[in-house]
């Protein structure tokens, strides 16, 4: 039965499962693994688990991180560096309308990746090829909404701590002003918007039990209580 762990390659961002039959590993740990044309390098998300996944075909672990692989690493991020000023001069030389957010390597060295923002269509044509001549690899430019350029960037948000998209996130749940409502909240676009300009996630996190308990009568539909996060029990006074 073919043994398979997750391993992400970013923090915060989603864990894929790999085939790693034969080697002996443990969350935490450092590993080479396959790629679309190449190697990646990334942290084991949990222990390894026997499973059956006969029906789909799982990229393989490599081997573990040692030495050389993790100074290649580093001597990666010192490229990616220099990669996002070199590449923020040739936009601006271009007169591109785009910002640049960040640059990665492939492990390989295989391929770069800038990825941007734009509210228009840019024809990038001309910087991918000058590029591609200085750095001697293949580029691919990524545009990327506003909310990936929060959790790539990080910062802090209105609550005073690290951005959840760039803490712990791995995927962005759908948020509506509806769940604002549900939740007795002014609907001041100030009071409800994180720095991404967007809806806060942390919008859903409580949704459901306030959904839960209006329906049960719980006193949260308007009545001057709110249910408390912590017990679910409705509170005298709370906004």
């Amino acid at each position: 039965m073919p043994v398979i762990v997750g391993v992400r390659f970013k923090r915060a961002c989603k864990v894929y499962d790999f085939d790693c039959s034969g080697l002996e590993l443990r969350q935490g740990d450092t590993v080479i693994v396959e790629v679309e044309r190449g190697l990646g390098l990334g942290t084991v998300a949990y222990n390894p688990i026997n499973t059956d996944v006969s029906a789909r075909k799982l990229k393989k672990v490599v081997r573990k991180a040692d030495a050389v692989d993790l100074e290649r690493n580093g001597f990666n991020t010192e490229r990616e560096n220099e990669a996002f000023r070199i590449c923020r001069e040739k936009i601006e030389r271009y007169r591109l309308p785009m910002k640049l957010i960040r640059v990665e390597y492939m492990f390989d060295s295989s391929k770069a990746i800038f990825y941007f923002t734009s509210e228009t269509r840019v024809d990038f044509r001309e910087l991918v090829k000058d590029l591609a001549a200085g750095f001697h690899t293949r580029i691919e430019m990524r545009q990327v909404g506003v909310r990936d350029e929060a959790k790539m960037i990080g910062g802090l948000g209105p609550c005073g701590r690290e951005l959840c998209c760039s803490g712990f996130l791995a995927d962005f749940e759908p948020v509506t002003i509806k769940m604002a409502k549900n939740q007795n909240l002014a609907l001041n676009p100030a009071k409800i918007s994180g720095i991404c300009g967007r809806l806060m996630c942390c919008l859903s996190y409580e949704n459901e039990m306030y959904h839960d308990e209006k329906k049960a009568g719980g006193g949260c539909g308007g009545c001057g209580k709110s249910a408390s996060p912590a017990n679910g029990l409705p509170q005298e006074g709370a906004s």
